[in-house]
């Protein structure tokens, strides 16, 4: 798999994912939400949750992506930063 591929991946499963912006948002947070998102609904049924968002609501759902895009790239761009620095108190 591409980076790309990987890092498109991420931000549909974090997407499916419940995690919302009123959440802690650390690094590990993060990832654990990728990861219950990928076992409960697979790589296919993250993406199908994606586009029926799409579908259903599509201006809530480009803000969800546009925000889940900024969040992916700020904890997976310096992993060693996020693990120690809250995600809320970084500058955006």
């Amino acid at each position: 798999m591409t980076g790309l591929n990987m890092h498109d991946t991420r931000c549909e499963a974090l997407f499916a994912s419940g995690l919302q912006r009123s959440d802690t948002l650390t690094a590990e947070a993060v990832a654990e939400a990728i990861s219950r998102a990928v076992r409960e609904f697979g790589l296919r049924g993250c993406v199908s949750r994606m586009a029926q968002e799409f579908g259903d609501h599509p201006e809530a759902a480009a803000d969800r992506m546009r925000w889940v895009r900024r969040l992916a790239d700020q904890v997976f761009a310096s992993s060693a930063l996020q693990r120690t620095v809250p995600l809320a108190d970084r500058a955006a």
